[in-house]
């Protein structure tokens, strides 16, 4: 066999290996985002085996042509699907924060502070505050890992200089009975939500209630006050945008990590790593990167980051924040909280 013959030999074999991935994709995306129960597994095996009967039985080049065309219509049909607000939503995230930007001074709406005794019995706390953009000094990161060392959580925590700490965290908003699922997630089945919360909230709940070993490390980021100021905004925007209109979470594309990333101009992001997505090691690419304390070995500094004996200590002390920083690897003494 010649080297056109191979080439041209990959060339079809690389085409129809697209082509059936994206019969697979299209029959996943009927059975899990057709609306109607009964009907996504007969719709979703009928597509499916009817791409086969065409593959076996149909002559070129209409058998590409019809396979397709199948694909297009599934894909347009799922780009049509509309998010929503109005949904029976779980009571954490029924209810959106929002912002209110006044000069110098940024008013947060919806703050979440809910009051734990398990991982699911909780009550749902809310408060708005106010907060100087000038007192912006810290940005600091959350990795939290649990089964794959691979696949973490990320929340981002900013810190002013009256010892407030005010953390964000992406995630899917579930309705009443829902669950999350990695497979899921790459559909069309959660809108994406900005939880604003406070850190007593969103950290303990990951330290001290969930029952599947969370591990949480903490990592200051080594930006100026004015990157961390910009960086604030432009998850507060982001945060207003959900609130007037929903928006589609994507495991991959538009996940509690990738988002922080989106959420900037182009000219701004960071240049692109696979740790991005399996961003369990996300930690290690700030290291390389210096964007996070280089003093020590990597595996010594994550080691030392790790906070839930801190947190399972602090628990429900008002200054849990400064408790659960105190000492660790770059981080410089925090200031009192105020109340």
């Amino acid at each position: 066999m010649n080297g056109k013959k191979i080439l041209r030999y990959l060339a079809v074999a690389l085409f129809w290996s697209i082509l059936g991935l994206a019969t697979v994709w299209a029959a996943a995306a009927l059975y899990f985002d057709i609306r109607i129960s009964w009907l996504r597994l007969p719709l979703a095996a009928g597509y499916l085996l009817g791409m086969v009967a065409v593959r076996l039985w149909v002559r070129n080049p209409w058998k590409a042509v019809i396979t397709g065309a199948g694909f297009v219509v599934v894909l347009n049909w799922w780009f049509l699907l509309q998010p929503s607000n109005n949904r029976d939503w779980q009571p954490d995230v029924a209810v959106l924060p929002y912002a209110a930007l006044t000069g110098d001074q940024v008013t947060i709406h919806n703050i979440r502070n809910c009051d734990y005794r398990t991982e699911t019995n909780f009550t749902v706390q809310l408060y708005d505050k106010t907060f100087a953009l000038d007192q912006l000094r810290t940005v600091d990161l959350y990795l939290v890992t649990w089964g794959s060392p691979d696949i973490a959580h990320t929340m981002v925590s900013f810190g002013f200089t009256n010892g407030d700490y005010v953390c964000f965290s992406i995630e899917t908003r579930k309705e009443k009975g829902e669950e999350y699922s990695a497979v899921k997630g790459m559909f069309r089945q959660f809108e994406l939500t900005y939880i604003i919360a406070d850190e007593r909230d969103v950290v303990r709940l990951r330290t001290n209630y969930r029952a599947d070993d969370e591990q949480a490390c903490l990592y200051r980021l080594q930006v100026t006050p004015e990157q961390g100021r910009k960086l604030f905004l432009d998850y507060l925007r982001r945060a207003n945008e959900l609130h007037e209109r929903a928006e589609w979470y994507n495991a991959l594309t538009d996940n509690c990590t990738t988002a922080i990333r989106t959420q900037r101009a182009a000219a701004d992001r960071a240049p692109w790593n696979w740790r991005m997505l399996l961003n369990g090691h996300l930690d290690e690419l700030l290291y390389e990167r210096g964007m996070i304390v280089t003093n020590l070995p990597f595996a010594e500094l994550k080691k030392l980051s790790n906070i839930n004996a801190r947190a399972k200590a602090a628990d429900q002390a008002a200054d849990f924040s400064q408790q659960i920083r105190k000492g660790l690897p770059g981080f410089g003494g925090e200031p009192p909280a105020v109340h």
